[in-house]
């Protein structure tokens, strides 16, 4: 999403100062790494979201948003694909950790958190889907905040009428003007919410095309000062894993994907209680979900499901 955000300045040189800015780690188990990425095929991302509040327990490591980012070769699309929070899933074996089944949010705690939670939460994906990942990212919430701030805030539209669980704050219905707190406030939201998690997913992924959006709608082209500033924000809201691409080969890969192109995507499942914890199941076994995407079909497989399609 950064970078197809630099892709609209047109200016290679900010890429390289969004280098030396981003901090750079293997985010990829082996396992769940593609060998080798090639930028004129469909590629596969894995961002993983975290949001460690004031006065949250320190050493609660789980992972707050799990999120495929599909694109089709030709960069034309992304479909963002929420994976919930609560799926139940087999997270495989790591140092302290004996393996066994678990939501998967889990395994980013499992494996510490940071650079080996992450590991291991794409080993724990890869073996869900199939699937090996072109690149990861974690991006954490709290910092993603002033990058919104900078941008001047951005449109978010309330469809349901819901009083934070954090902050007591009302979001009435209709679309409005967020600055950054408020629109992260906003996206944490799901106890209330008739969709609950399936809500929660569903506006943090309208969250992420309206940042696109806005970036897409400032002028900061003409404003080198204010493009400095969102891209050293998000430089430290981001943590990636290239996988041996540079950030100029991606600037030049994804700077035509434009933000209308975005179309949200839910996991087939629904919720189900088992031995008195609430999870998440696979429908069908996600419904053939995991296939399109293997098999580079998600246009597809979204025109013949529209049910587990977001409107963003």
């Amino acid at each position: 999403m950064l970078l197809a955000t630099l892709g609209l300045t047109g200016l290679h040189w900010l890429s390289h100062r969004y280098d030396r800015t981003v901090t750079k780690q293997n985010l990829l188990d082996p396992a769940a790494r593609k060998p080798r990425t090639d930028l004129s095929q469909a590629l596969n991302y894995l961002l993983i979201g975290s949001d460690h509040r004031p006065g949250a327990n320190p050493d609660d490591q789980r992972s707050d948003s799990i999120l495929i980012v599909h694109v089709p070769a030709g960069m034309r699309q992304a479909y963002l694909i929420s994976i919930p929070r609560d799926l139940l899933v087999t997270i495989p074996a790591a140092p302290g950790y004996d393996g066994g089944q678990d939501k998967i949010n889990a395994a980013y705690e499992y494996g510490g958190g940071g650079e080996a939670g992450a590991r291991l939460l794409s080993a724990t994906l890869s073996r869900l889907t199939g699937i090996r990942f072109d690149g990861a990212a974690l991006l954490d919430f709290s910092g993603f905040k002033e990058v919104i701030d900078l941008l001047g805030g951005i449109q978010m539209c309330v469809d349901t009428e819901i009083r934070s669980v954090h902050t007591k704050t009302l979001f009435t219905t209709g679309c409005q003007q967020m600055d950054g707190a408020r629109a992260l406030d906003y996206v944490r939201q799901r106890y209330g919410l008739p969709g609950g998690d399936y809500d929660r997913q569903r506006h943090q992924q309208q969250m992420l095309r309206a940042v696109l959006n806005k970036a897409g709608q400032t002028h900061l082209r003409d404003d080198p000062v204010k493009l400095d500033r969102v891209l050293r924000a998000a430089g430290s809201a981001l943590t990636v894993d290239t996988n041996g691409k540079s950030l100029d080969d991606l600037l030049l890969a994804f700077r035509g994907l434009p933000p209308d192109a975005l179309r949200g995507v839910q996991v087939p499942s629904y919720p189900q209680v088992i031995g008195e914890v609430s999870y998440v199941v696979l429908d069908n076994g996600g419904g053939g979900l995991f296939d399109a995407l293997r098999a580079t079909r998600m246009p597809e497989w979204v025109g013949a499901n529209p049910r587990w399609v977001n409107r963003l």
